[in-house]
């Protein structure tokens, strides 16, 4: 694997995941307590060697930046390293990156400094464990170009993805954008080719792109800088490439979650808690998913009631009630509150205790929920300031909403808490 070069794209501006990325890059939003998003394609990296690794983003950087500069130092012993490529003004080139491809285009005279065979190409925001090893092994047995990783799926959810038509070996011979009706089912395709049984591909007869792609160094280059005019990978340069290249399918056939949106990474987060056996485990000793050591106290929980929940490092919980709830480091619950069906994602510090009497003797809300306080159905962001007898419950069943002035979003139905933000006390949403 020296000779492979990973890129992991760190998407656009986020809209999808609109509020958590007011403030921060996408592959920055905190996921499972602990982590964040770009830790889940950088661990897979290291689990399957791979140790050059860039991440490109345009927006709102500086909180990916020192993460990840906390958190991979590789030793001078390798010449391994994660580094952010953030989108820059040339007098070649005075424009943002246009898409994914447009961004590795722009960056192609770093990228040709390094000896190696193989580019791979990732995304930022999705939820999976995959070995790279076994998809650049079958790129380099057949001979491909450009090899694609797939997950199948069933004609239930087939309509959602871009779907992609196969050969006898393997090969990409069609693609599709979100087809319906009689496109879709001449889309359908044996997928036993790749490796399932009989009785699976009959069940999942349609193969998706994940985004994962593994390219071949000159092809890649030779893509780019023919079709200035193409920006994206997926909807333009592969199915292009497809006609005059060998283009390969490899089969993913294991958890894999897009959590680009909010009801997604709402979902994804909250079925970490499944019992008995989640879909994805962050308890896999053999590959784990790495992130910054905080070196916190242990949680502290005080006559509570908790079920079905994870709960972060430095936590301070007070004669409460948790529910399938999925609580972030540094969370802070006070007494008489009940949380359910909710991501908390904590706080970047603590508040020192004379500072938190202060503030209930000033009126103020400190870091934390407040008293007596009801969260049902929500996602509260980071060092959001929640006072007592709050109830953040979408009572009126509110599917959308922006109300950014009052510290909150609703989306799918979901309320939203800002970063940073202060709900008064006796506040209902």
């Amino acid at each position: 694997m020296k000779k492979v070069l990973s890129i992991i794209l760190g998407g656009g501006a986020g809209t999808r995941l609109y509020p958590l990325t007011k403030l921060r890059a996408k592959p920055a939003v905190p996921v499972a307590g602990k982590y964040r998003l770009i830790d889940i394609p950088v661990s897979n990296c290291i689990n399957s060697q791979i140790f050059k690794i860039y991440v490109l983003t345009q927006f709102n950087s500086a909180s990916l930046n020192r993460h990840i500069a906390r958190t991979y130092n590789f030793t001078g012993f390798n010449e391994g390293f994660v580094e952010v490529l953030a989108a820059q003004q040339t007098p070649e080139n005075p424009n943002w990156f246009q898409g994914t491809a447009d961004a590795v285009r722009q960056y192609l005279w770093l990228m040709e400094e390094w000896d190696v065979d193989e580019y791979l190409i990732l995304s930022g925001d999705h939820l999976y464990r995959m070995d790279y090893r076994q998809f650049i092994q079958r790129h380099r047995e057949t001979g491909a170009d450009i090899t694609l990783s797939v997950i199948p799926i069933d004609e239930r959810r087939a309509s959602d993805f871009g779907l992609m038509k196969i050969d006898d070996s393997g090969r990409v011979i069609d693609f599709s954008e979100k087809p319906k009706g009689e496109a879709l089912t001449q889309m359908q395709v044996d997928t036993s080719v790749l490796g399932l049984t009989k009785e699976q591909a009959k069940q999942q007869p349609y193969i998706a792109s994940m985004g994962i792609y593994v390219f071949k160094k000159d092809v890649l280059f030779k893509l780019l800088r023919e079709g200035t005019e193409r920006t994206d990978f997926g909807k333009e340069i592969i199915p292009d490439a497809s006609k005059d290249y060998n283009v390969q399918a490899y089969l993913f056939d294991d958890y894999w979650e897009d959590i680009g949106t909010i009801e997604a990474f709402y979902h994804a987060n909250l079925t970490l808690t499944r019992q008995p056996q989640p879909p994805f485990s962050f308890y896999d000793e053999e590959a784990p998913i790495y992130t910054r050591a905080r070196y916190l106290p242990p949680s502290k929980l005080l006559d509570c009631q908790i079920t079905e929940s994870i709960i972060g490092e430095g936590c301070i919980l007070k004669n409460c009630r948790i529910q399938h709830s999925v609580l972030g480091v540094r969370s802070r619950i006070e007494s008489g509150c009940i949380i359910e069906e909710s991501l908390l994602m904590g706080a970047d510090f603590y508040q020192a205790s004379v500072e938190r009497q202060c503030s209930l003797v000033n009126g103020d809300i400190p870091v934390g929920i407040g008293t007596d306080t009801i969260i049902r159905g929500a996602i509260i962001d980071k060092n959001a300031r929640i006072g007592h007898d709050v109830k953040i419950i979408n009572k009126d069943n509110v599917q959308e909403a922006d109300r950014e002035n009052q510290g909150f979003y609703i989306r799918s139905g979901i309320v939203v808490v800002l970063k940073n933000a202060v709900i008064p006390d006796g506040t209902i949403i």
